[in-house]
């Protein structure tokens, strides 16, 4: 096992742990974290060769690039120290290499002279090579880590230096090529193409996988799924969002504008609470980000009172349901139910270690944060989260357990849990009350009006 330091994008910090070690089941690596803050974009890892290296950076969206690790310390004179103490038996594959010196100056800012000073500090490297600027054999990176605002603060010295070899750059570069801003056919709720890809990558989308949005909207996580070769399905309530206006315009259309058309399974128009799929072990991988409520109620195919007010509608929907016109009722929806719904339809439809990757809201006030739903067939995997004002969303990974691991007991008493009683969309979504109350709490309001 050799040493590698991993330069991340500061960006989803909470993410990037995740995707890496994510990407390293997907491709059979045996990787070890040796350090990593979700403060810093500096990793150091442990990886079996150059080879695992690169086969991580082939997907990772949220690496920049990956180094041969030859040395870390607190301070410049540490460092040389561990660099000739450590690598010495690396130097002479590297003599007649032509080669350039790199500054990465992490949170901190370095003049052109204090440069050239600290890469002519590394001159007992016996480098002979030439030194080229653009596209030499080989490159070095000094890294350095300094303290927040370290530069109106004039600090004198970083708070880390490393120093690696480059192994090379990772794909981030997709981010802009599956851009939603130049992507034919959108809606408000398509998810960016970053966090789209990141889902696709923590989910394990591969070759040879099959996956399933069921809700899938406008298709970015499909989409996502078979950039990196997954067979990608997807059904949505509404039709109209899947269909668009046809041609270009559509979901197929954005399947066809990145020639992905061949990895596109199929789409249908149903909820998850009435979804013809056969429930059995078929799906690789299960990734969605299911409605809010928030805009306007969540709602499932169906009547609140079917067997008396609303049986006319039932006879209607008997009678009328295969005509292109007929509308199916809609009722409100508990936001809560419909998660216990997306895990138990999860728990029944994914393959074994199959991956479940669904987008949840929450409060950040810890007296109103929504807990995460959990269920006896399903491990949580990891929990990563994007921090807006006053509410953040999470992706939340599970694992689909072997039948041999499930607590049986515990599956029984879930299925004889009572489902949640409400008629509204505020009494059955407490996100979307704590939305429109701007996230205060009632001893809040209280204080508010007695003030």
């Amino acid at each position: 096992m050799m040493e590698y330091l991993i330069r991340f994008s500061q960006s989803h910090e909470t993410f990037r742990l995740a995707e890496i070690q994510s990407l390293a089941v997907v491709e059979g690596v045996d990787l070890e974290i040796i350090s990593y803050s979700d403060e810093s974009p500096f990793c150091i890892v442990r990886l079996p060769s150059e080879d695992a290296a690169r086969a991580l950076l082939r997907r990772s969206v949220l690496t920049q690039t990956i180094h041969e690790h030859w040395g870390t310390a607190e301070t410049y004179d540490e460092l040389h120290a561990a660099v000739k103490r450590d690598t010495a038996h690396l130097w002479p594959q590297y003599k007649e290499s032509s080669f350039k010196i790199n500054i990465d100056a992490y949170q901190g800012s370095r003049s052109g002279r204090q440069k050239l000073d600290l890469i002519n500090s590394f001159a007992y490297l016996p480098l002979e090579g030439l030194i080229l600027l653009k596209s030499p054999d080989q490159e070095f990176t000094i890294f350095e880590q300094w303290e927040f605002d370290s530069v109106p603060r004039n600090l004198p010295n970083p708070l880390k230096v490393h120093f690696g070899r480059l192994v090379g750059h990772s794909v981030r570069g997709l981010v802009k090529t599956y851009d939603l801003k130049k992507r034919t056919y959108i809606s408000t709720t398509s998810m960016d193409s970053e966090l789209a890809l990141v889902t696709a990558n923590i989910a394990l989308a591969a070759p040879g996988k099959i996956f399933y949005d069921p809700f899938v909207g406008t298709g970015s996580f499909p989409v996502a799924c078979a950039h990196f070769g997954a067979l990608g399905w997807g059904s949505d309530i509404d039709g109209r969002s899947v269909r668009g206006e046809g041609g270009k315009r559509s979901l197929k259309g954005n399947f066809e504008q990145y020639g992905l058309e061949k990895l596109l399974g199929g789409v249908f128009v149903s909820d998850l609470t009435n979804s013809p799929v056969r429930r059995s072990r078929i799906f690789d991988g299960i990734v969605c980000d299911p409605p809010y409520g928030v805009r306007e109620g969540l709602k499932v195919l169906g009547c609140r009172d079917p067997e008396d007010k609303d049986a006319w509608l039932v006879e209607k929907g008997k009678r009328w349901y295969r005509k292109s016109t007929f509308v199916p009722p809609k009722k409100a929806y508990s936001f809560m139910a419909m998660l216990d719904d997306i895990l138990d339809f999860a728990s029944g439809t994914l393959v074994e270690n199959g991956r479940l990757s669904f987008w949840m809201p929450t409060a950040n006030d810890q007296e109103q944060e929504m807990p995460v739903p959990a269920h006896p067939c399903l491990s949580i995997v990891v929990v990563c989260t994007q921090v807006f004002n006053r509410w953040s969303r999470r992706l939340i990974t599970y694992r689909r357990l072997p039948d041999s691991e499930v607590d049986v007991s515990a599956l029984e008493r879930k299925k004889q849990e009572e489902q949640v009683r409400g008629h509204t969309a505020d009494d059955l979504n407490a996100f979307r009350r704590a939305y429109f109350k701007g996230f205060r709490t009632d001893e809040a309001d209280t204080d508010v009006g007695t003030g």
